[in-house]
């Protein structure tokens, strides 16, 4: 019987295969299954890493295992592995919704050192800052956090920036960040069919940009473009194709990042490192595709229950 929380048998036996295996060196793993749910753990309350629970083993071995497999990729390939098991039955709906959320980092995520020897200098502090996806505004430090969903509201790319960073310089790398290998030959899919985006995307560059990749764009115009256009004239030329049923469907992005900031070490970031962070986010990213039951992946967006991070429908 599992937890709250932890990862069902229906989980467990589409990842466990994928997860790495002795090598007949050193001392035999600890049991993969228990050290996820302990990353769970901590993942789903937001707690410091040495408050783990006994059941889940030593603090740091799980913390070790979790740095490990962000170091070599590997919660990035369990996440491509679930991706690419809806897209080769054909689940995958490729009207990709794009925006942004803006995550409070806790005081202990601004510990790092702000500084790194290189030489006889040390990095500048506030690069230092960007490169760790750390911000100031008026709120404080955040980290912003770009998500790209498929038309059922799941993950497909994230990226993070500083939180005073502006949205629509994102939106070309939070594209880019797509890569859904096939589950055959040929290479990985990374373009969608259609882009959905708000107001803050809208822009003659990220259209000029989808046009050039024979991406169809669905990005309401600003109030200031729309004067600036008719105040031209003709000269304004016409204005962008927008296709107002297809936008009604743009809200599958926020409703994941409410199912995502279910998670507490993800609605306020706690990790001092951005790879770290991302890392939870990946996991994090990886359970929704898991509990994503294989019936509501063919029902329309609007149809589509919310779970928690239990799997209990709201």
């Amino acid at each position: 019987m599992t937890g709250r929380g932890e990862l069902t048998d229906a989980a467990w036996e589409r990842i466990g295969p994928l997860l790495p295996g002795s090598d007949g060196c050193g001392r035999p793993w600890r049991d993969h299954r228990q050290v996820i749910n302990g990353v769970l753990w901590r993942l789903r309350t937001g707690a410091p890493w040495r408050d783990l629970p006994e059941r889940y083993g030593p603090w740091q071995t799980v913390y070790e295992r979790f740095a490990r497999w962000d170091a070599d990729g590997t919660w990035a390939k369990l996440l491509e592995q679930v991706q690419v098991r809806d897209d080769a039955v054909g689940t995958m709906e490729w009207t990709v919704s794009v925006d942004s959320t803006i995550n409070r980092a806790h005081q202990h995520a601004a510990g790092a050192r702000k500084g790194e020897a290189n030489g006889d200098k040390l990095e500048n502090p506030e690069r230092s800052a960007e490169r760790q996806a750390l911000g100031r505004s008026r709120g404080g430090l955040t980290t912003k956090v770009h998500l790209a969903v498929d038309g059922h509201g799941l993950p497909l790319s994230l990226v993070l920036a500083p939180g005073n960073t502006n949205d629509s310089t994102l939106f070309e790398a939070a594209l880019d960040a797509i890569r859904v290998p096939r589950s055959g030959r040929g290479r990985p899919r990374t373009c969608p069919d259609r882009v959905l985006g708000d107001k803050a995307y809208s822009s003659r560059a990220i259209r000029a940009w989808c046009r050039r990749r024979g991406i169809a764009v669905t990005i309401p115009e600003r109030g200031d473009q729309v004067a600036n256009r008719l105040r031209r004239g003709s000269q304004g030329g016409r204005p962008p194709a927008f296709d107002a049923e297809a936008y009604k469907h743009r809200n599958v992005v926020e409703r994941c990042f409410s199912r995502l900031k279910q998670f507490r070490a993800v609605a306020t970031r706690f990790d001092k490192l951005a790879n770290r962070y991302q890392a939870g986010l990946r996991l994090a990213s990886l359970i929704l595709w898991l509990r994503e039951p294989a019936s509501a992946s063919a029902q329309r967006p609007g149809a589509r229950t919310v779970s928690t991070p239990d799997g209990i429908p709201n």
